[in-house]
């Protein structure tokens, strides 16, 4: 007999007391610009599942009262990579969870994560996501704000 199978509702993320946030090292390094709706983001170390709770704490809220967030924009010299497994399945939850919500994704690097990310991301994402060299950060803003095609 073939048992049925149903897909669970996605998790919200967990909420991390802020006592617990002040001894949890953040490594994203991060602002969002509610005027402008972009969330910049500045990964220094490896990844960890902290930060997408985190971020997901500060985009959230953001998405629920505004709808959608312009754009992210993600300024890597380097691609740091994950601290563990469970963090690379934080991220790619963060990702399936919030990329309806997102309208351009601007991936400033000179690693060839850039490239990768603007050729595979458009089949898994509904975001656009661009490519721009180390130090075209001002171009990403612009092309979020759709201000230019850069």
């Amino acid at each position: 007999m073939l048992q049925k199978r149903t897909r669970a509702a996605p998790k919200a993320a967990p909420r991390i007391p802020a006592a617990a946030r002040a001894r949890i090292p953040f490594v994203i390094e991060h602002s969002l610009d509610a005027s402008q709706s972009i969330l910049t983001l500045r990964p220094k170390t490896a990844l960890t599942e902290a930060d997408f709770a985190e971020l997901a704490q500060l985009v959230d809220p953001f998405i629920e009262g505004h709808g959608m967030l312009g754009g992210i924009l993600i300024d890597a010299a380097s691609f740091p990579g994950w601290d563990s497994f469970g963090a690379l399945v934080s991220h790619l939850r963060f990702v399936r969870d919030h990329h309806r919500r997102v309208r351009r994704i601007a991936v400033v690097t000179d690693t060839v994560l850039g490239d990768l990310a603007e050729k595979l991301a458009s089949h898994f994402v509904s975001a656009e996501v661009k490519h721009f060299a180390a130090g075209q950060t001002d171009a990403a803003r612009r092309w979020i704000l759709n201000q230019t095609s850069a």
